[in-house]
């Protein structure tokens, strides 16, 4: 049995009053737009990040491929990086769904791409190249908070050589709690910007996609394409809004715990971790088998995500201090257990 999950902050569920609210959400048909639980969500996000117009989705995943699909059409090309959600973890969807050439950059150490590889990656308008429409990055970026100057910049380097912007802000309010600043204003760098409420959040199901009222209705279009036409979402998008009205101000408790976390495990040198990035900390252990690592700590209750050698802690409202000391112990426990 799983105590302490720090696999993902997708992981919680919901509390006693965010199923209260859930039970009680005022619902109609989604598709047909008349949900007024869902409408209201949409507004009020769309309102929070000060942006015309807002869709709700049922995954990040869904959000992030209509927002590229209405930025780019069949055989336009997107800018991105990497290691990008978009580009790495959503199944190419832009390319097999969208007839949307990718073209992934290098992500440096902290995230972001550098200015002379995007504008390097412009395409000339020849008739030879696909036509570069839309510059995408992620924030936070493995917990990575983008730097403001650099959202700036890169953001000004693309409308100066006319592409869109569109932000994965999955963790976008993670970003802006580290950063002190307000989501509406890292938002305002892009054209488009999507949201994840069941990452950090709490929400069980959703994520938002804002920007123009114009883009917003294609993207309408293009949620129903791809099967994201829901009916009564108002259940779940009720959850949204005690999300967003109760959820967001505690973000920066993940981020204390994340740093307590680190250096739990930075009292064990042979895991290899490193500092917390806002509510993630990534170990990349010398000399170890993380599978018999993660496999000793699940015995114990606690589980932990990893890929291909690295392991990824994720801290969110279902854990709790104890949740961290629990690791500390399991940790002595491992160690002693190899003398």
């Amino acid at each position: 049995m799983i105590v302490d999950d720090f696999r993902s902050d997708t992981v919680t569920r919901p509390g006693e009053s965010m199923r209260a609210a859930m039970a009680a959400a005022d619902v109609g048909d989604a598709v047909y737009d008349d949900c007024p639980t869902t409408k209201r969500l949409e507004a009020k996000t769309a309102e929070r990040l000060d942006k015309e117009a807002a869709l709700f989705f049922p995954t990040g995943t869904q959000a992030n491929l209509a927002g590229l699909m209405a930025h780019c059409g069949r055989g336009d090309e997107y800018l991105v990086g990497q290691m990008a959600h978009t580009y790495r973890l959503e199944g190419g969807g832009a390319a097999v769904l969208g007839s949307i050439q990718p073209q992934p950059l290098p992500n440096e150490p902290d995230g972001t791409i550098a200015l002379d590889a995007i504008a390097n990656a412009i395409k000339p308008k020849d008739f030879h190249f696909a036509v570069t429409r839309l510059l995408a990055l992620e924030n936070t970026f493995n917990g990575l908070v983008l730097p403001d100057a650099y959202l700036e910049a890169a953001t000004q380097l693309a409308r100066s050589r006319g592409l869109a912007t569109h932000l994965d802000g999955a963790r976008l309010m993670n970003a802006a709690a580290a950063s002190n600043r307000d989501a509406a204003w890292i938002a305002g760098q892009f054209d488009t910007v999507s949201l994840c409420l069941s990452k950090g959040l709490g929400a069980p199901i959703g994520s938002i996609l804002v920007g123009p009222k114009d883009f917003i209705e294609k993207a309408r279009r293009i949620r129903k394409m791809l099967g994201g036409g829901m009916r009564q979402t108002g259940v779940i998008a009720a959850a949204a809004i005690h999300a967003l009205e109760h959820n967001v101000a505690r973000l920066g408790e993940d981020h204390r715990r994340a740093a307590d976390l680190a250096k739990v495990l930075a009292r064990f040198p042979a895991l290899g971790a490193g500092p917390a990035r806002t509510n993630m900390v990534f170990m990349t252990p010398k000399a170890l088998d993380t599978s018999a690592f993660a496999a000793f700590l699940r015995d114990r209750g606690i589980a932990v995500s990893g890929r291909y050698g690295t392991l990824r802690w994720v801290t969110h409202l279902d854990l709790d201090d104890a949740s961290v000391e629990r690791v500390g112990t399991a940790c002595e426990n491992f160690f002693d257990s190899k003398q």
